[in-house]
């Protein structure tokens, strides 16, 4: 299960993104990393979200090597829709190994 205590990191990276000029109350495309041990992993992981409305892709890292499932959807950004998507996700990812490891945007302010 997702750490509650993360919550609180949740709502301070949200209210980052609102500081760089994005408008919470619109719609936001919203990425969420989930760090897989192997490919195959995450493309497991990768087609069990798809089927809850995640467009997703899976990318090794090259200077790492390190796996991640994307995991894309666009929502209403609250702290609490945004964390229980973490904790969806996490959920969704352990029995393949995997984990919820963060998110990100590239916001919502097309005005720049």
């Amino acid at each position: 299960m997702f750490d509650p205590d993360a919550k609180a990191v949740t709502a301070q990276a949200l209210e980052m993104i609102e500081a760089d000029g994005s408008d919470l109350s619109q719609p936001l495309e919203m990425d969420f990393f989930i760090a897989v041990p192997n490919q195959q992993s995450g493309e497991q992981i990768a087609e069990e979200a798809r089927k809850i409305g995640f467009e997703t892709s899976v990318e090794q890292d090259e200077e790492s090597g390190e796996w991640t499932c994307y995991c894309t959807k666009t929502i209403l950004a609250s702290v609490d829709t945004v964390f229980d998507i973490e904790e969806t996700l996490d959920d969704l990812a352990e029995p393949f190994g995997g984990y919820s490891d963060g998110f990100g945007t590239f916001g919502n302010n097309d005005e720049e």
